[in-house]
């Protein structure tokens, strides 16, 4: 099926879908259309053209540094003078549309993390229908760790909008936790449907979940919820090849509006107010990624020596056992581990003898004690 005919379709089922009214009678038949809909979205990104590259092809970056930031927005939003004031790296700006037509690498040390941060082409309304470099930018966009997306401050809540249906609509879930369903698929058997057995469950019952497996052509699994999940949550389950990735939105260009609408969008959550030009409010815009990020730092320190606090080990938080900071050191390390001392608010006493298990926290001192002496 071509492009043109799937989005063709992919309109209908959008326009049906707007002029469906949302109840309980209607809830079946309104998950079976958005699990076509994402079926088709999904044949749309992997029918990349001869234009297009190969399929799911994003920009030829190597990933360096300890995690990958990648700024997106729409064109002239300050993305590549952003990009400069905050690694040294020359991205061309410009008062008029599509100056960066590649992405742009750059590094920026921050709190002894080397991060790389990301300019990408100006995203346009269309981009995950490959309309611009939508599908380079968006596909290089699922890599990142966290994403900025940047807005201009006089039509902040427009371009959100828009820029969060284009990622949206080819997986990448913004400030988000996966579901919490499990799905698993068998041989047999139906599909055996178990509610949220926390509270009541208002958004799925067992026709639509079945209408939804229809779609899939699946017959038989087991569907288990464990929070007041939404049709559309299962439907990324199915699909499983969702991206949840944690987005700050810099508004830039902060001179330009009134102190009522600054202080309006300053309260907001996952807000920075940034003006890039004028350099204002840059630290706290790396602060908030930073949080996003949530790294910690660990600082080794060899037997007969003091701490080096000038190269810390960045860890995440999710990945941050005695273990996982021996493998960071060096894969071998962890072959000839006894214990480990360490120092710092992870521990009670100072030091503390700890196995590979024990979870660290951020700014921990630790010294890996190996067998046999060595």
């Amino acid at each position: 099926m071509s492009d043109g005919a799937i989005m063709d379709k992919i309109a209908a089922i959008e326009l049906e879908i707007s002029r469906t009214q949302v109840n309980k009678a209607t809830s079946s038949h309104i998950g079976s259309l958005r699990a076509r809909l994402c079926k088709l979205q999904r044949e749309l990104v992997e029918l990349a053209g001869p234009k297009g590259g190969p399929k799911g092809e994003g920009f030829d970056v190597t990933k360096t540094g300890d995690c990958r930031v990648g700024l997106v927005g729409f064109p002239s939003v300050g993305k590549s003078t952003l990009l400069t004031k905050l690694t040294g790296v020359f991205s061309e700006a410009a008062a008029y549309e599509f100056t960066t037509l590649t992405c742009v690498p750059g590094v920026i040390k921050y709190r002894g993390a080397r991060i790389q941060l990301l300019d990408l082409p100006g995203i346009i309304e269309g981009a995950k229908d490959n309309k611009g470099r939508g599908r380079q930018v968006i596909s290089t966009a699922r890599t990142c760790d966290v994403i900025i997306i940047v807005l201009d401050a006089l039509k902040p809540f427009t371009h959100r909008k828009l820029i969060e249906h284009e990622l949206e609509g080819v997986g990448i879930r913004l400030n988000k936790k996966p579901p919490a369903i499990t799905f698993n698929r068998k041989e047999k058997g139906g599909i055996a449907f178990t509610p949220n057995p926390n509270g009541k469950t208002t958004f799925l019952d067992e026709e639509t979940v079945k209408s939804i497996c229809a779609e899939y052509k699946i017959h038989n699994a087991d569907v288990k919820l464990f929070a007041d999940c939404t049709d559309e949550e299962l439907i990324d389950v199915i699909e499983g090849n969702r991206i949840y990735t944690p987005a700050v939105y810099a508004v830039n260009k902060m001179d330009s509006v009134s102190l009522e609408e600054l202080q309006l969008m300053d309260d907001m959550k996952h807000y920075v107010m940034t003006s890039s030009e004028k350099e204002w409010n840059l630290d706290g815009l790396l602060e908030k990624v930073w949080e996003y990020l949530d790294l910690i730092r660990v600082y080794t320190m060899p037997r007969g020596t003091q701490p080096n606090f000038d190269e810390p080990i960045i860890l995440h938080k999710k990945n941050c056992t005695v273990e996982d900071f021996c493998n960071k050191l060096h894969k071998t390390i962890i072959r000839t581990f006894k214990h480990a001392l360490v120092w710092g608010t992870s521990v009670k006493h100072r030091p503390q003898r700890v196995g590979k298990e024990h979870v660290l926290e951020d700014e921990d001192v630790v010294q890996i004690q190996k067998t046999h002496g060595t």
